[in-house]
C-alpha cells in the first residue's frame, strides 16, 4: 500500500506503468471499520470469505482486483 496526495501525484510515482485500484483515504477508514470492527468481541468468529466479499461488496469495492480468491 503506497498513500499519495493526489491524482497528480500517483500519476508521476507511476510513470509509465499501469495504475493498480486506488482509494481514498476516507474509503480506505470504511474498509477497515468494517473488516475489523467486530474482532475484539468477545464471541467473534473470522469471516467467511462470503461475508469479506459482501464488505467489499457493499463499500463498492468491485471489479477484478477486489474479488477474492
Amino acid at each position: 500500500m503506497n498513500l499519495f496526495r493526489s491524482e497528480e501525484h500517483i500519476a508521476r510515482w507511476l510513470g509509465d506503468r499501469e495504475p493498480g485500484a486506488t482509494i481514498s483515504i476516507a474509503k480506505l477508514s470504511e474498509l477497515a471499520q468494517a473488516w475489523w470492527d467486530d474482532r475484539l468481541a468477545p464471541d467473534c468468529r473470522p469471516h467467511t470469505r462470503e461475508q469479506n466479499a459482501g464488505i467489499l461488496e457493499r463499500l463498492g469495492l468491485v471489479g477484478e482486483f477486489w474479488t477474492l480468491p
